[in-house]
């Protein structure tokens, strides 16, 4: 994480995704489940991929992905995207995730992963990145 980390830290990228905790998806402490957020952080991820690829993408990995902190329910979570590399047929993307926690208003880092998509045709074999025009 050391190299993406800075002093004081705003979100890197672009925002791809916003959206609000609900109680549905808490574990039973009460927190929003960890699992739930990695999914958002895969959609978000791969919308921007896409993007990149001019076309299908699929998840081949997660890597250096660390919790924060807690997110309570009724947190406003902001998914910003980074590409970090582009390949012959594969993304390095960094997805940071922050929370508007709605008692304190405070804005903070919840987490962040390095995903790594892969272009793919519609057979679901993998093709070369398009540039985009």
């Amino acid at each position: 994480m050391k190299e993406f980390e800075q002093e004081d830290p705003i979100p890197q990228g672009d925002l791809a995704l916003q959206l609000t905790a609900l109680p549905r998806e808490t574990n039973g402490f009460g927190d929003i489940f960890g699992g739930w957020l990695v999914s958002q952080m895969d959609l978000a991820g791969t919308a921007m991929a896409s993007r990149v690829a001019a076309g299908r993408v699929a998840t081949v990995s997660i890597d250096r992905m660390a919790f924060m902190v807690p997110v309570p329910v009724g947190a406003q979570l902001s998914f910003y995207t980074q590409t970090l590399d582009v390949g012959r047929s594969s993304i390095r993307m960094l997805v940071e995730v922050w929370s508007d926690e709605p008692l304190t208003s405070e804005w903070r880092k919840v987490t962040e992963a390095v995903f790594v998509f892969v272009a793919i045709d519609g057979s679901g074999r993998t093709r070369p990145v398009t540039p985009r025009r």
